[in-house]
């Protein structure tokens, strides 16, 4: 009589204990033990360079530009990243100490998620690790593209490359309505040039329409400067 009711009863039970479907999105929005939310304002220092690397980021909104500094104090921009990008992710492989900086280029939401936690839920949830994985890949990618453009491209291809991709302009067809102001310094320092060529090429795009400076230096990037990675 009993075995009877535990048996009719056991797959209430396993169908009561199915865990729910993982969604990373939901994941990389909401705050729980390991993973916290925090709002950087324009030009604030999310970490260093040297610091102790124990948490992976991940940009909800806004913009983060990475650099590195030289032992005779010359810095370099080395990235700059936005919305759904991550950044951090050296300590899953070991790196102890950041090597390089990251600071909010404008306000920006960022998520931190702590080293074993993030571990954690690569080797739990196959949804966020394939989407994880994509992510890298796709970055990688992007790096091969980035030394190729180095390597064989003139500086104005690479300029203008730099400038498409900041404006989201290969994800889905439609540039950003403006790119956060960015000194020709550091575009300089991306592209692999003086500051003199970017400015030259800059007012070239502008008097050729390719691009707009708006209110504040915001930039308009429009898609009419593909012609220079393409056909130049």
């Amino acid at each position: 009589m009993h075995l009877t009711a535990f048996v009719s009863r056991s797959p209430f039970v396993a169908t009561s204990k199915k865990r729910r479907k993982f969604d990373p999105q939901t994941f990389l929005s909401t705050i729980d033990v390991g993973r916290t939310i925090a709002v950087f304002p324009q030009k604030q220092i999310i970490f260093s360079q040297g610091e102790s690397s124990d948490a992976v980021f991940y940009i909800r909104k806004g913009k983060v530009k990475l650099t590195v500094l030289s032992k005779s104090g010359k810095e370099a921009a080395i990235a700059i990243l936005s919305e759904g990008d991550f950044f951090g992710e050296g300590c899953l492989a070991g790196q102890a100490f950041r090597m390089c900086s990251a600071a909010a280029m404008i306000d920006s939401t960022v998520m931190r998620i702590g080293k074993k936690f993030m571990i954690d839920v690569i080797h739990r949830e196959h949804a966020f690790s394939d989407m994880f994985v994509a992510y890298l890949l796709a970055r990688n990618i992007r790096y091969e593209e980035d030394l190729v453009d180095q390597l064989f491209n003139s500086s104005e291809k690479r300029l203008a490359r730099v400038l498409l991709l900041l404006a989201h302009l290969g994800k889905d067809g439609k540039p950003e309505v403006a790119i956060p102001k960015i000194s020709q310094e550091s575009l300089a320092e991306m592209v692999g040039t003086t500051r003199g060529r970017v400015n030259f090429f800059m007012n070239r795009f502008r008097k050729l329409g390719f691009i707009d400076y708006q209110t504040g230096d915001e930039l308009q990037v429009h898609g009419s400067l593909l012609s220079v990675v393409l056909y130049n």
